[in-house]
């Protein structure tokens, strides 16, 4: 059976990201290519899948540190429950956090229409005189 391998090349164009970035992630522990015998690094599905979970943490708002200890939760248990337990975890705080957020935006978007009214109803005023 062959293993699908890719390059660093091709999983930047996948992913839209520059092979920097994924020497980065691999720079601080998140992926851990091979190297074949030319000394270039050897991607296969396992970090293909793990760069797709660092972009989808990324996208909703986890640190780095957050990421690599869901990511190498799996390294730790292969049947990837305690994974699923540290994501549930993390995706409760973040979903409060987020909530939070939204209500604070909410409020300061009240206080500004409420202000815009204002202005308005000032405007009004000075282009009837």
């Amino acid at each position: 059976m062959t293993v699908a391998m890719y390059s660093i090349s091709d999983l930047a164009q996948q992913f839209n990201v520059s092979t920097r970035t994924i020497r980065y992630y691999e720079e601080v522990g998140l992926l851990k290519p091979k190297r074949n015998q030319s000394g270039h690094r050897q991607f296969t599905k396992k970090e293909q899948t793990q760069l797709q979970l660092i972009f989808r943490g990324k996208k909703y708002g986890f640190n780095l540190d957050e990421i690599k200890e869901m990511v190498l939760l799996f390294e730790e248990d292969p049947t990837g429950k305690e994974q699923l337990k540290r994501t549930v975890e993390y995706g409760e705080d973040k979903i409060k956090e987020v909530s939070k957020r939204i209500e604070e935006l909410n409020e300061m978007k009240g206080e500004m229409e409420q202000l815009m009214q204002v202005f308005h109803d000032e405007l009004n005023k000075l282009e009837e005189e």
